[in-house]
């Protein structure tokens, strides 16, 4: 169950069904060396569901992009041991970014395979969902691999709805939540 008593906005205590407590808070610069750290944590179907392909590991560019998000236009959360940050271990990454020109964001979600199955996914989603209608957006979307059950489930409990790929792309659905504000 998560719980919120007087701490700064979008934080968080996670306390997992297991009894493991993390800070779910925006991420920081100072995130990057344990966020690419704890990499190797993420297994590689959640890396493979998340980035599409195979990674081994996070580039210094896609760290230095994830660290430094734009506070107008997107949102980076993480889900971490309640240690200062730079030294705390990165469990899981939420993100969302609104697509220029456009009144929707795109999501993605990326959690450690020690820590699925505990809500924590459920959570961050909410989060996401939030951040969005705050922003007045039209919709919220994610492309989710073809074959992850987890998260077309989890997507679809929070109401999003599977649509066709708009490029086509073999293997993926998207799934979007329209946000109705």
């Amino acid at each position: 169950m998560a719980t919120r008593n007087r701490m700064p906005p979008w934080h968080e205590i996670f306390k997992a069904p297991s009894g493991h407590e993390l800070l779910i808070r925006p991420i920081r610069p100072e995130d990057g060396a344990p966020l690419q750290a704890a990499f190797s944590l993420f297994g590689p179907e959640e890396i493979r569901d998340r980035f599409l392909q195979s990674v081994t590991e996070l580039s210094p560019e896609t760290t230095q992009r994830l660290t430094h998000p734009n506070p107008k236009t997107e949102i980076t959360l993480v889900a971490a041991e309640s240690l200062p940050a730079g030294e705390a271990v990165v469990g899981a990454v939420a993100r969302a970014s609104i697509i220029p020109g456009t009144r929707e964001a795109e999501y993605a979600i990326l959690i450690s395979r020690f820590l699925i199955g505990q809500g924590l996914g459920r959570q961050l989603m909410r989060k996401l969902v939030k951040w969005g209608r705050g922003k007045y957006l039209d919709r919220l979307y994610g492309d989710v691999a073809a074959d992850n059950e987890p998260m077309k489930q989890l997507a679809a409990s929070l109401g999003f709805k599977p649509v066709p790929h708009p490029n086509g792309a073999e293997g993926l659905v998207r799934m979007v939540l329209e946000l109705d504000n």
